[in-house]
């Protein structure tokens, strides 16, 4: 049977309406693809937490949590991965990547101009369904 791996994502919006999109790195597993920034939930932490931490962490800035906009399960060859996107603010820094190649701000409309990591494309598909 295969392990589940609970793992936050942040979609961040800006006032311009762009959402925030991050490249993995070519040392990433799936590299070379568009993501959500955000990592894996640890033992004892709820998501609001693991995520404020994940992007502190990944793009040392600080984010305000808002509602849930997806919990999906996405089956990859030796795990399943469980992805929860949280909407978030930016309240203090800039995104600066540590361990992504890049990031861009991009209008939902044109999300699917980027080829994004199979779990992603869910969330994606569920925003730009709200334009």
């Amino acid at each position: 049977m295969k392990k589940t791996v609970k793992v936050v994502a942040a979609i961040i919006e800006n006032d311009k309406k762009e959402i925030l999109c991050a490249l993995r790195s070519p040392k990433m597993d799936h590299p070379n693809r568009w993501e959500f920034p955000g990592g894996k939930v640890e033992k004892e932490e709820d998501i609001y937490t693991a995520l404020v931490r994940e992007i502190k962490e990944e793009l040392t800035c600080k984010i305000e949590t808002h509602e849930i906009h997806n919990d999906i399960f996405h089956e990859y060859e030796t795990f399943i991965i469980n992805l929860i996107g949280i909407k978030c603010s930016i309240v203090e820094g800039t995104p600066t990547p540590k361990e992504h190649s890049t990031l861009i701000w991009l209008k939902r409309e044109y999300l699917d101009s980027l080829k994004w990591a199979p779990a992603d494309v869910p969330a994606v598909e569920l925003l730009m369904g709200e334009i």
